[in-house]
């Protein structure tokens, strides 16, 4: 699906239910033709969905929503939220505070859970002003009906971030990853790797403690991991090990595989003992300010050294440097 603007107005009149009949309608009321602000409205036989209730990173206040003022909030019956990324979630509390929607939220315990400490922090860096605790509390409902594999859906609507692009197999993508840190470390030099706080981070995380364990004589370069608010979601990861794939299932039964051996906590800057070659990865992806940033400033001369950059959204230093 695309959208070059905003969507058709999905308001109607009591009416025209009966007219549209078995009518299916699928409107992106943001990400239709972009990255960010994912929601996505459904409608057929009377019922409405809305998935996800994101929110712009490129831009700031009422510009970031989803074109909410298409639609009629208050016929909208459940909201399904489909992970936690801002992107995916974070004008939830608007949707729920400044509009007539009266439905149901529902989204897995283990999103809650993350979506709770994420967004506290999201706020504190943001101007919303909401009652996030009231929110919580009284709003959501968890879990997801689980459904079972065999069944054969009419239409599928998948976040296409990469969509037009062809991978390498996963076994190359993170050979060629270990393989750039492994030899920039080697010359001496640092790696820095911009990531967002939650999701890819932690898989990159396993990726490269398992690394280590197979490499002794790596075990003297530390790897670092920055962000106060990860290290608290991690007992979120620990703790729902059963939603994992059957590879982190099977190793909990040895050992909890997010139970890090070889990656520190990165306190400070201002306590960074910047002697010999490390791994760091920080927040923000695309190194427009905060941590990353700093240590790009630092190391980016240095041709020894090595950033290690991913998705980049709209205009910043990230996707300059990726370009």
């Amino acid at each position: 699906m695309a959208s070059t603007g905003p969507p058709q107005s999905l308001k109607r009149s009591d009416t025209s239910l009966t007219r549209e009949g078995d009518q299916l309608i699928i409107t992106p009321l943001g990400a239709g033709n972009e990255l960010g602000r994912s929601c996505v409205y459904s409608s057929y036989k009377g019922k409405t969905i809305l998935f996800d209730c994101g929110i712009h990173p490129a831009y700031s206040g009422m510009a970031a929503l989803p074109y909410f003022d298409e639609i009629d909030p208050s016929t909208i019956d459940v909201l399904l939220v489909t992970h936690f990324h801002l992107d995916h979630a974070a004008s939830l509390p608007y949707f729920l505070e400044k509009t007539t929607f009266k439905g149901r939220v529902f989204m897995t315990h283990a999103t809650k859970a993350i979506y709770k400490l994420l967004l506290s922090d999201y706020v504190k860096v943001s101007k919303f002003q909401l009652k996030i605790c009231y929110m919580m509390n009284k709003t959501f409902f968890a879990p997801w009906i689980k459904l079972s594999c065999h069944f054969s859906p009419d239409i599928c609507i998948i976040e296409s971030t990469y969509g037009v692009q062809l991978h390498q197999p996963r076994n190359v993508r993170e050979k060629r990853f270990t393989d750039v840190i492994h030899s920039t470390i080697s010359q001496g030099g640092h790696v820095l790797i911009p990531a967002f706080a939650l999701g890819r981070a932690q898989e990159l995380l396993l990726i490269l403690d398992e690394y280590w364990s197979n490499h002794p004589e790596l075990h003297n370069i530390p790897i670092y991991y920055a962000s106060p608010l990860a290290k608290r979601c991690m007992a979120v990861y620990q703790t729902y090990i059963n939603s994992m794939n059957e590879r982190i299932r099977n190793q909990f039964a040895n050992l909890n595989a997010f139970d890090f051996k070889h990656i520190s906590p990165f306190n400070s800057i201002e306590n960074f003992n910047d002697v010999g070659p490390s791994v760091v990865m920080a927040s923000p992806s695309g190194l427009q300010s905060g941590l990353s940033r700093q240590l790009f400033e630092m190391w980016f001369f240095d041709k020894k050294n090595a950033c290690y950059t991913w998705v980049c959204r709209g205009s910043n230093v990230g996707k300059n440097h990726h370009q």
